[in-house]
């Protein structure tokens, strides 16, 4: 059983915790810290957009769309569904000469409350813009259309561009392709599942340098577009955002459902990866601010900016405060 990483605390009682898996690799894939069972298979998730765009940049086909840095953001991101988002995703489509109607990851409420009272007051149903991969899938849809290939049958694990990303997905993940375990993920399309340790690997190799010359070229304009504009990958009030804005960029961060959270530190050359085992989503991202606290990879001023969402106390409905939730079992690295 894996360790408790997180405990919420009510009055002296600790009334709920999060068990789970941290693991750590250096430039060489070596790990050089762990908690729990880092063999354990899990699904990334959203955690490998990052990695499903890579047939995108690789083919040229990036440059012959006339796609910036922005409509990468979007596409590597899980976003709130705010107008910002909405907007943008809308725009690649026209260009491509598409619409809502060609997404196929199905309509979601936008994230916060404000978004989705909005749309209620306007009469609205929430749309498949407002799903959180839409720019994924915009990304998806943009490979089709330069390669000539289906747009409509493009979620097939046998259509041409899945069969591309499995190929990198291998490759970055260090998992032989007949190895990988395909699933179908929240926004239909095919995701695969690999241990923790290899989801480490896979945010290692992001920022390494270590491939070709071409899939070099294409992982930094990943890490360009990301980290240019946070606020497309994931939004307001979210721990992706604030973490690369107020890092500048010198930490790379994605999120992923069911609790997982990956990172990948450039100085270092280091990818980590954190699995939250009951796939409660926000203790992953307390377990990677306390990580970036105690392996001294932030400022204090950063971590100050960051710390609301490490540990945090909980309020009622009164506005009273009745407890407080923070990280345990998590040591400085040696």
């Amino acid at each position: 059983m894996n360790p408790i990483l997180v405990e919420v605390i009510r009055g002296e009682v600790v009334e709920s915790f999060h068990r789970g898996v941290i693991c750590v690799v250096d430039k060489d894939g070596k790990v050089i810290y762990s908690v729990g069972d880092i063999n354990q298979m899990a699904f990334p998730r959203s955690a490998m957009k990052y990695f499903q765009h890579l047939p995108l940049l690789v083919s040229g086909a990036f440059e012959k769309l006339n796609l910036t840095l922005e409509d990468l953001a979007i596409m590597c991101g899980s976003h709130n569904g705010e107008k910002i988002h909405e907007d943008l995703v809308t725009k690649i489509l026209g260009n491509l000469n598409l619409g809502e109607v060609d997404l196929q990851c199905g309509a979601q409420a936008p994230t916060l409350k404000k978004d989705l009272y909005a749309l209620i007051k306007a009469d609205k149903n929430p749309t498949q813009l407002h799903n959180n991969c839409s720019g994924k899938h915009s990304g998806f849809l943009a490979w089709c259309k330069s390669h000539n290939e289906d747009t409509k049958t493009y979620l097939s694990a046998s259509h041409p561009l899945q069969q591309e990303i499995k190929k990198y997905i291998a490759q970055f993940y260090e998992v032989a392709e007949d190895e990988l375990l395909m699933a179908i993920d929240g926004c239909s399309a095919p995701i695969y599942g690999m241990s923790m340790y290899k989801q480490a690997i896979a945010y290692k190799n992001l920022i390494s340098n270590q491939q070709s010359e071409e899939i070099n070229a294409a992982c930094k304009k990943i890490v360009d577009a990301v980290t240019t504009y946070p606020e497309l990958v994931a939004g307001s009030q979210r721990y992706c955002t604030d973490l690369m804005k107020v890092t500048n960029g010198r930490i790379v961060g994605k999120t992923g459902a069911d609790g997982v959270y990956c990172l990948s530190i450039p100085e270092k050359n280091w990818g980590i990866a954190i699995k939250i085992d009951d796939g409660k989503m926000g203790p992953q991202y307390q377990v990677a601010q306390e990580l970036l606290i105690k392996f001294n990879l932030i400022s204090q001023q950063e971590a100050d900016k960051l710390n609301p969402y490490r540990e945090f106390e909980i309020t009622n409905f009164a506005g009273n405060k009745v407890g407080k939730s923070l990280v345990v079992n998590v040591a400085p690295l040696n």
